[in-house]
């Protein structure tokens, strides 16, 4: 298997993969929403905001995870107020269940810890939820949370 981080060229690839993701999650298709993802994914992978990582089997992307970084206004418990959000995380499901997900995220909290920011959070899906758990993310109200400071 092949880990790598996507480029604008990846952009159909990537509108696929986040529709797979969403269908996986149980949210009907029922909107086009092709344009308004590959605009968000050119802009993002553009301005840095977005780095997304896809892990390669014979040439098919089969799972994918991607960090974006946001700034919030600082607080005590965040004195730059940067967060990154994870997002994208999928997983064909021929393949679930061989740690490709935790290698993913072992490479998301790198870019992370790389930048310079201390603060994850995500939004999980009930199936993602364990793995994350697992990861080291603790609950808050409404997100799963990993800090490293």
């Amino acid at each position: 298997m092949i880990y790598r981080k996507a480029n604008i060229d990846d952009i159909e690839k990537l509108v696929e993969l986040r529709k797979n993701q969403l269908v996986d999650e149980g949210i009907e298709p029922n909107i086009d929403i092709d344009t308004d993802l590959s605009v968000f994914f050119k802009n993002k992978l553009s301005d840095g905001t977005l780095i997304q990582w896809l892990v390669e089997d014979n040439e098919e992307i089969i799972a994918c995870g991607a960090v974006i970084f946001y700034e919030f206004p600082p607080s005590y418990t965040n004195k730059t107020g940067k967060k990154a959000y994870f997002a994208n995380m999928y997983t064909n499901k021929n393949y679930r269940g061989q740690g490709i997900a935790t290698k993913l995220l072992t490479k998301l909290v790198d870019e992370v810890k790389n930048s310079g920011i201390s603060k994850i959070w995500l939004g999980a899906s009930k199936m993602g939820r364990p793995v994350y758990k697992k990861f080291g993310f603790i609950e808050t109200d409404e997100f799963l949370e990993l800090n490293f400071i």
